[in-house]
Order: C-alpha cells, then structure tokens, then sequence
C-alpha cells in the first residue's frame, strides 16, 4: 500500500504559523505520517489548500508530489 503523502520535499517550518512552507503540515501532522489510516492522511491532505490560504502562505515548488 502506498502512503499517500504532500510533501514536496521542501522541508522548512514557518515560525509565525507553525505550518510547513511546502505542504502546510504541522511538525505533529508530519511526524505521525506514516503511523495515519489512509483515511487520515487523506482527511488531512484535503484540509491543506485552505490552511494555507488561511496561513496567507504560498506553497514553495519542490519536487514533484509522491502517490
């Protein structure tokens, strides 16, 4: 089973949010990952567009997005 993840390996917290500049994930969010139901991560990854739009950042282009 693959592990579905947003990382765009652009790994950098910003300090005023708390969120990552690459795929808007909290260092509790990032650090459990793999330990998530698919249905977690999913529900996650669904919520990170708007928390950036809310957060006012733009994500940072890295690499290619993983499946």
């Amino acid at each position: 089973m693959s592990k579905q993840t947003p990382c765009v390996a652009v790994c950098m917290i910003d300090p005023r949010t708390k969120l990552c500049f690459g795929c808007g994930r909290t260092l509790p969010e990032i650090a459990r990952w793999h330990a998530m139901e698919s249905s977690e991560r999913l529900s996650v990854m669904a919520l990170l567009p708007a928390r950036m739009a809310d957060a006012g950042l733009q994500p940072i282009a890295g690499l290619p997005k993983r499946a």
